[in-house]
């Protein structure tokens, strides 16, 4: 699968010309759409390819894990280097969203849905 931030002609040709000059075959492309708009925010291209699964690397998955343990993931170190930038008074302030937020502004919506608690329903007369 390749995950397309860019969504246009020249974007997604690129892609496949790319792809399936590796020997991968098209599947399928699937759109995120914006409400507020008809361009799509993102676009997903699967690819399929015959021949053996690829062997799970067990080992090489233990080491990333424990690399990024000891030195925290590339988001965490991003978001560390901004808050000192911020520290040091180069950069404005950093506000981490949540993934909540983050898709409301994928999806093109100026503000959030307030997070509702509980509904309280009216009793039937």
């Amino acid at each position: 699968m390749v995950e397309l931030s860019t969504v246009d002609e020249g974007t997604l040709e690129r892609t496949l010309n790319e792809w399936t000059g590796k020997g991968w075959n098209l599947d399928g492309v699937q759109f995120a759409m914006r409400e507020a708009s008809k361009r799509p925010a993102m676009a997903f291209v699967f690819f399929t390819r015959e021949g053996a699964p690829a062997a799970h690397d067990e080992d090489a998955a233990r080491e990333r894990l424990l690399r990024m343990s000891e030195t925290g993931s590339p988001t965490a170190a991003l978001a560390s280097g901004r808050a000192e930038e911020y520290a040091q008074g180069a950069a404005p302030p950093f506000h981490p969203l949540s993934a909540h937020e983050r898709l409301a502004r994928l999806a093109g919506l100026d503000e959030p849905e307030p997070h509702e608690e509980g509904l309280t329903l009216e009793p039937e007369e």
